[in-house]
């Protein structure tokens, strides 16, 4: 007599999501993917919108410290960044490495990628259920889900959820599953920005004349952190690549304390000493901004920040002056909002899924992606996380199938 094939359910089709069910139907298993979209990949697809950045090419040990959980690590031995190139060019999708030593498709887009992918998955047997929201489950251990046509239950020998964080709702990713778990006993950490830009009291002035401009090559410093890049000034505050680079540090500062005050170094190519003998020179009958123009370079919305921060008197200093240039505070009152975040830290906690991510108050069930309790910069982290997430969680479903018992606490 043949057994019946068993039923797997994945929740959520994300990156984390569609791996897990690229690794089982790859082993002949019956995967249903659930989303609550009209499609899947929509945040996979956003990522992709200035150049689909999939990984990172530095050396492993210093690719894996950069993430907040060391759990993290023990995925990305099972699939590295090398891993991950492989799989694209199976795909058919060529990378290369930037300047950066970030990671891309050749073609820069992460639509290529993702339909070649379903297409995969489709051969694969992969059935996908779009417009299904994930509700909870029912008295009877049923999978709940929200339909145009009404609620459908769903029976499953074992689920992986990859829902998301709560960053992007628009496009799936809106945390609305947090409540559900914790009713069911899981531990769950609050979602909170991660990547995110953060609220700054500009003037009016300050506000009006230069939101929207970039700032280029300064030095952010924060505690231990001090990185080089640039950011955006915009109408709340600021955000950019190098903000997001230091926003955990930032974030926490002022959850701990109400406030952060992060430091510019406005001119990184000189030092503070070579700068106060050049604005010593005699100003004659230039204005204060076209002085500090003419002696050291700095003008528009740099000198506009040094007009924001520091007193009147000090420009008529040239060593207080020299020294708000290499130092210059900028107080933050807040992180943006969660759903402006391009990540979220916080979800489902280690110590709630063993191993193999299955969750230890409910055998069956796995976790995968953001939903866990981890977070990463931007530079092709978050994806390759996700994806190796997805082949974990997977793999402790072939492996739960094969003996069904509790989790391990």
């Amino acid at each position: 007599m043949t057994l019946p094939q068993p039923t797997i359910a994945i929740v959520g089709g994300g990156p984390a999501g569609l791996m897990a069910a690229e690794v089982l139907s790859q082993n002949h298993l019956r995967v249903d993917v659930y989303d609550s979209m009209s499609s899947l990949g929509r945040k996979f697809l956003m990522a992709g919108k200035s150049g689909l950045n999939l990984t990172h090419a530095e050396p492993f040990e210093r690719f894996v410290s950069r993430y907040s959980a060391r759990e993290v690590g023990t995925w990305l031995k099972d699939f590295t960044p090398d891993d991950l190139r492989a799989w694209a060019s199976e795909l058919g999708v060529e990378t290369f490495v930037g300047t950066s030593g970030r990671i891309f498709p050749v073609g820069m887009k992460a639509s290529p990628l993702l339909r070649a992918w379903l297409q995969r998955l489709d051969q694969s047997g992969v059935t996908v259920h779009l417009r299904h929201k994930w509700m909870g489950w029912d008295a009877d251990g049923s999978l709940r889900f929200e339909t145009p046509e009404g609620e459908t239950l769903v029976r499953a020998d074992a689920v992986i959820l990859a829902l998301g964080g709560g960053s992007w709702a628009r496009l799936g990713s809106s945390g609305e599953w947090v409540d559900g778990l914790r009713q069911a006993g899981v531990q769950v950490r609050d979602l909170r920005p991660a990547n995110c830009g953060f609220d700054v009291d500009w003037s009016e002035h300050f506000r009006s004349r230069f939101e929207g401009q970039p700032i280029k090559s300064v030095i952010l410093s924060f505690g231990d952190f001090h990185q080089q890049g640039e950011f955006i000034i915009t109408k709340e505050g600021v955000e950019g690549s190098l903000v997001y680079a230091a926003s955990a540090r930032l974030r926490d500062e002022i959850e701990s304390h109400g406030r952060a005050v992060l430091f510019l170094d406005l001119a990184p190519g000189s030092t503070q000493e070579k700068l106060a003998a050049a604005l010593a020179r005699p100003r004659g009958s230039r204005s204060m901004s076209s002085h500090i123009e003419k002696t050291i370079g700095l003008k528009g919305v740099k000198v506009g920040l040094l007009h924001e921060f520091i007193p009147k008197e000090d420009f008529t200093d040239p060593a207080k002056l020299a020294a708000a240039i290499k130092r210059l505070p900028v107080p933050l009152v807040r992180p943006r909002p969660l759903d402006e975040a391009i990540s979220s830290a916080g979800g489902v906690t280690f110590e709630s899924v063993d191993g193999h991510l299955m969750l230890k108050s409910l055998p069956g069930v796995f976790c995968a992606g953001e939903m866990l309790d981890w977070e990463a910069p931007t530079g092709g982290y978050l994806l390759t996380a996700c994806f190796a997430s997805g082949r974990i969680a997977a793999r402790g479903v072939m492996q739960w199938l094969e003996n069904p018992s509790p989790a391990k606490v």
